[in-house]
């Protein structure tokens, strides 16, 4: 099972960002990813920074880590540059892409309707997404479905897509692994060893990957790694 974090992109610049990106390569973490939000929660007056520009310069100051969205949202720009973000990330990353994609939820109304961008209907967004996933996939860029709902799912693994849980419990992560490959990504407690014992749990359930939610400290990330006995090489 490979691990990555979350970076802290709920900030008034990318300083933070950036910093986190260049030290979770150095500690030997497999990935960095990027929320694609315009406020943290319902908190509309705080920052947020555009996930596109922040990938883009992640790669730029990287060399081996994975760099995705989680999720890019389907609905929120037009597809076509959704499409084209994703296969001009793709080569400035040097294929170290990941593009996680979604459908959005009811909570994802608020921000289009912040700016007065149409909220598509569920079956359009789910057309959009399976017409964009046929498209990188064909390009040869790894993508994820973030995806719970049986339609939505049933397109990530039409598409060839690895299905992306989000803080699901175990047991409805080992049965989205008996049907392929799938990746969970959500919080992690703040102490090293039941956030070890976390990690064992994924692991075991099928996780392809973990995606740890801004842990506060790449420290406390190798800590835990080290006491789950995953330190060095997890695929």
């Amino acid at each position: 099972m490979k691990v990555g974090i979350t970076l802290p992109t709920f900030e008034p610049s990318a300083t933070a960002a950036l910093e986190v990106a260049r030290a979770a390569e150095r500690a030997g973490i497999d990935g960095v990813f990027v929320f694609d939000h315009l406020w943290r929660g319902g908190h509309r007056s705080g920052p947020a920074l555009s996930m596109y520009p922040v990938l883009g310069a992640v790669a730029a100051v990287t060399r081996r880590i994975r760099v995705g969205s989680l999720v890019a949202r389907v609905g929120f720009l037009p597809d076509r540059l959704v499409a084209e973000s994703f296969v001009t990330l793709h080569e400035l990353t040097g294929r170290r892409l990941v593009a996680a994609l979604g459908i959005g939820d009811s909570e994802s109304v608020s921000e289009n309707e912040a700016y007065g961008i149409a909220w598509p209907a569920l079956e359009d967004r789910r057309a959009s997404l399976a017409a964009i996933l046929g498209e990188l996939t064909a390009r040869g860029i790894e993508c994820w479905v973030g995806a719970t709902a049986p339609a939505t799912l049933e397109i990530a693994r039409a598409g060839g897509a690895t299905v992306n849980l989000w803080n699901v419990e175990l047991d409805r992560l080992q049965a989205e692994t008996a049907r392929g490959p799938a990746t969970w990504a959500g919080s992690f407690p703040a102490k090293v060893s039941p956030a070890a014992d976390q990690l064992i749990g994924l692991r075991d359930a099928g996780a392809t990957w973990a995606i740890w939610g801004w842990p506060r400290s790449i420290d406390l990330v190798t800590r835990a790694l080290c006491a789950a006995g995953m330190q060095g090489r997890r695929d």
